[in-house]
């Protein structure tokens, strides 16, 4: 049996952090192509202007604010949308920051932030979401990951945790979603142009535009596919860098981060991080 895609009769896509960034453009992307959207984030203004924005496309927006990080405000958002707006037909799980860890300055909060949002906030959103898909008998949900999940980068000690969690959980949940006429997708984004990565300091390969890369995640979901994945250069590149054993990746690494062997002297202003 063919893998559930989401068309705009079905009911309502559902975008977590779609305030700014990748997640806002692939809300007026959808609602470009007919689909009624409907956005959380916890910046209001911002979600409104987006809506506004939105006014005269073939779809809509419509703005339902929440923090990701309260299992209890995503039960009430889903329903919500479910009770006012109609099925969530496909839910875009996209919320997530980078917060630099380095062993030079370990501390808590970097990892306790990041998981909070990165990781349990997908969870809060899944839940619920599965719930009410498996209720129906179908659905599609689309987990936003990093190509940052797929090996250790330095400063990615917190983020690229939470991203390889994604990845992990994506592939496990297959299994059995698959059986409930559930699609699920993983989305392993590069560099994409947002508010994040308009701090680094160092050259980012591949970078897209936010457009370029709400492009590639519509077509995505527009296809059997599980794993979305952009710019395909570099992603083939980081899978085949986890191929090396340990002691030729971290030297590759370091060779192209420009540490070479002194290992004592990294500029931290240099780290690269692919962040949506």
């Amino acid at each position: 049996m063919s893998p559930f895609i989401a068309r705009p009769e079905h009911g309502v896509v559902w975008i977590t952090g779609a305030s700014s960034g990748m997640g806002r453009a692939l809300a007026l992307k959808l609602a470009g192509e007919g689909y009624k959207v409907a956005v959380t984030a916890r910046s209001h203004d911002k979600l409104l202007a987006l809506q506004a924005e939105a006014s005269e496309l073939p779809g809509s927006i419509v703005v339902l604010d929440g923090d990701v990080t309260q299992a209890e405000d995503m039960e009430h958002t889903v329903a919500a949308i479910e009770y006012q707006h109609g099925a969530v037909a496909l839910a875009v799980l996209n919320a997530g920051i980078y917060l630099p860890a380095r062993g030079e300055d370990l501390n808590h909060e970097v990892f306790d932030r990041s998981f909070a949002v990165n990781l349990h906030g997908v969870v809060n959103c899944l839940v619920p979401a599965v719930r009410h898909m498996r209720a129906r008998g179908y659905g599609q949900i689309a987990i936003v990951s990093s190509v940052a999940g797929y090996a250790g980068l330095p400063g990615c000690a917190a983020y690229g945790a939470t991203k390889a969690a994604l990845i992990n959980m994506a592939e496990s949940l297959n299994f059995e979603l698959d059986r409930m006429g559930i699609h699920i997708q993983l989305v392993t984004p590069g560099y994409v142009e947002a508010p994040l990565t308009a701090k680094n300091k160092f050259a980012m390969p591949g970078i897209l535009s936010a457009n370029e890369a709400a492009d590639a995640i519509a077509a995505g979901l527009k296809s059997p596919a599980f794993d979305i994945c952009f710019p395909k250069s570099l992603v083939y590149r980081a899978k085949l860098l986890k191929l090396l054993p340990y002691s030729l990746y971290f030297r590759v690494v370091r060779y192209f981060l420009g540490s070479g062997a002194k290992r004592r002297s990294v500029d931290t202003r240099a780290t690269p991080h692919p962040a949506e």
